[in-house]
């Protein structure tokens, strides 16, 4: 069965960034340019891991999922926001909104338990280095993706759950480039106060646990490290976990950044172009930092090249 419109409303109007006829081919090409950049990079980090047999490992096969999951979260929104600047439409219907919502929490939270998982096995690979290899086994590996896909699809589902049970009275105008479920709640006639408790309740497991469990393993992490007696050990030992720190950094910051920021301004459309920071910016940034920033990847890089 499909989902359940009990509103009347078949569609919903997304304003995009701005109104301006003339800026349009400029954010066409602007956006166009940074999903290819996305999709490729990310891409190429798959079939470098792939590829490269000595990066076979718990660490790159994190990482491929990571990349693939990137391609997924841009996608939920960029694709669609491309065709109604070219169509000149800012239509989206009621079910495909319903599908935007459900894949952008999808492979955000996919993103959000892979990058917990990659810091679990940087804890592993320098807390217990004689262990590693008898702990992080490839089942195990393969065990944490199955586990952390099917959190976030309980997550996903969970928030759509939530934009299912509002109501629409009239033609929804939504002052965003995607189905955003915060800007639903303010859209909706129906009460949203119990959806909004959840909102914040969903956000406190399915972030704040995964965040925990990244600043307890760092925590371990640079203990360790500091307990190395030689400085180039230490050096070493920093730099390998820096990139996966960076990536970490820049998902949570600029995440985090959006959601303050809307909170605390009232315009929609300033939230709106602070979401591209975390929507696109992000999965464009990270096949860069781990490509740039690690010798492995760019021997794979170079030969595939």
């Amino acid at each position: 069965m499909g989902p359940q419109n009990l509103t009347g409303v078949s569609e919903f109007l997304l304003l995009g960034l701005s109104e301006d006829p003339e800026l349009q081919p400029l954010l066409f090409g602007l956006f166009l340019s940074m999903y290819l950049i996305t999709v490729t990079g990310n891409l190429l980090i798959i079939l470098a891991i792939t590829s490269d047999p000595h990066l076979h490992n718990p660490m790159y096969f994190f990482l491929s999922n990571l990349s693939l999951a990137d391609i997924g979260f841009i996608s939920s929104t960029v694709p669609k926001m491309l065709v109604n600047i070219q169509s000149q439409s800012k239509s989206i219907t009621y079910a495909g909104c319903l599908t935007q919502v459900s894949f952008f929490y999808l492979f955000g939270c996919v993103d959000d338990l892979l990058l917990t998982v990659m810091a679990y096995d940087w804890f592993m690979a320098i807390c217990h280095p004689l262990h590693y290899t008898v702990i992080m086994n490839p089942r195990l590996c393969g065990l944490l993706v199955l586990v952390s896909f099917f959190i976030s699809l309980l997550e996903s589902q969970l928030q759509l759950s939530m934009v299912l049970s509002l109501t629409f009275c009239t033609a929804v105008k939504i002052p965003h480039f995607f189905c955003d479920i915060p800007q639903l709640f303010n859209l909706a006639c129906s009460d949203t106060s119990t959806n909004t408790i959840l909102l914040y309740c969903f956000g406190a497991i399915f972030a704040g646990v995964p965040v925990t469990g990244i600043l307890f393993s760092y925590t371990r992490i640079v203990s360790s490290i500091l307990r190395v007696s030689s400085v180039g050990g230490k050096y070493k030992a920093f730099s390998t976990c820096s990139f996966h720190l960076s990536v970490v950094c820049l998902f949570y910051g600029t995440g985090l950044g959006v959601y303050l920021s809307s909170a605390i301004s009232s315009s929609a459309r300033k939230g709106a172009v602070a979401s591209v920071m975390y929507a696109m910016v992000t999965p464009m940034l990270n096949p860069f930092i781990y490509s740039l920033r690690n010798r492995d990847i760019k021997r794979a890089l170079q030969r595939i090249l």
